[in-house]
């Protein structure tokens, strides 16, 4: 029963891969495989390396999280998710705030790419309110409200539009479960591990073992573990942290 519930914990760890060259990638990709449930490629590591990069965590049968924010018209990232999708991720992101007609477009176009080359689906997330910014800079942008309620705004137009969820902070959780069912995915990025004193530009952050307690269903974590003076024993501690969380739902 141990080692089922330190499986589902790892599976729900997703480690974010902001390497800055494909070497230096390929080693946490190396050390890690087996250890979290998916390896996260966003803008920096994408631009620099391309799609190589993903071939090699597919290569080790390992799971990607594409994580470049899609925002644009709505041709554009419908054509820029047909790619992501013959690129073999298992899950990628598009802005919410690009409105519903961006994200229905992104979404079919996914869904007739993945079953026209006979592959599975991704998951496709919706971005809500950016983990680094809070109501003051809400404020600045030229937004009304707090960033809940504009997070519970962007995940309801999302989920309309046909997303299987939204990147989330971990402080909107429960906001969002008590908004939507079980069933609506959030993955919450800005994590870190219980007892941190770090600083840096998340503001709305929370431990990996609250974060899961709220309801999250899958966890960002970088930092934490990239800058540990022991890595992997780092990235333990956290899964047993998830695994804790769990025992609590």
């Amino acid at each position: 029963m141990r080692n089922t519930l330190i499986e589902s914990a790892r599976n729900k760890l997703i480690f974010a891969l902001d390497a800055d060259n494909y070497k230096e990638a390929l080693s946490w990709i190396k050390l890690l495989s087996g250890h979290v449930g998916m390896f996260k490629v966003g803008k920096e590591l994408f631009t620099s390396v391309g799609p190589k990069i993903i071939e090699s965590i597919k290569e080790r049968g390992q799971k990607v999280f594409l994580d470049l924010k899609f925002h644009d018209i709505p041709n554009t990232v419908a054509r820029a998710a047909q790619a992501a999708v013959r690129l073999n991720v298992d899950m990628f992101n598009v802005h919410a705030s690009g409105g519903k007609q961006m994200i229905k477009e992104a979404v079919a176009a996914a869904r007739a790419c993945a079953d026209k080359i006979t592959a599975t689906r991704p998951i496709i997330l919706a971005v809500t309110v950016l983990t680094s910014l809070n109501d003051a800079d809400l404020a600045e942008i030229g937004f009304s409200g707090t960033t809940g309620e504009q997070v519970i705004h962007l995940a309801r137009l999302a989920k309309n539009a046909g997303v299987s969820g939204v990147v989330a902070s971990a402080q909107d959780i429960e906001l969002l479960r008590s908004n939507f069912d079980d069933k609506f995915i959030i993955v919450t990025p800005g994590i870190r591990s219980v007892g941190s004193t770090a600083k840096d530009d998340q503001k709305r952050t929370l431990s990996a073992y609250e974060a899961i307690k709220r309801g999250a269903d899958y966890i960002v974590v970088g930092r934490p573990i990239s800058t540990a003076p022991k890595p992997l024993e780092a990235c333990r501690q956290i899964v047993h942290e998830i695994a804790g969380g769990l025992t609590t739902r």
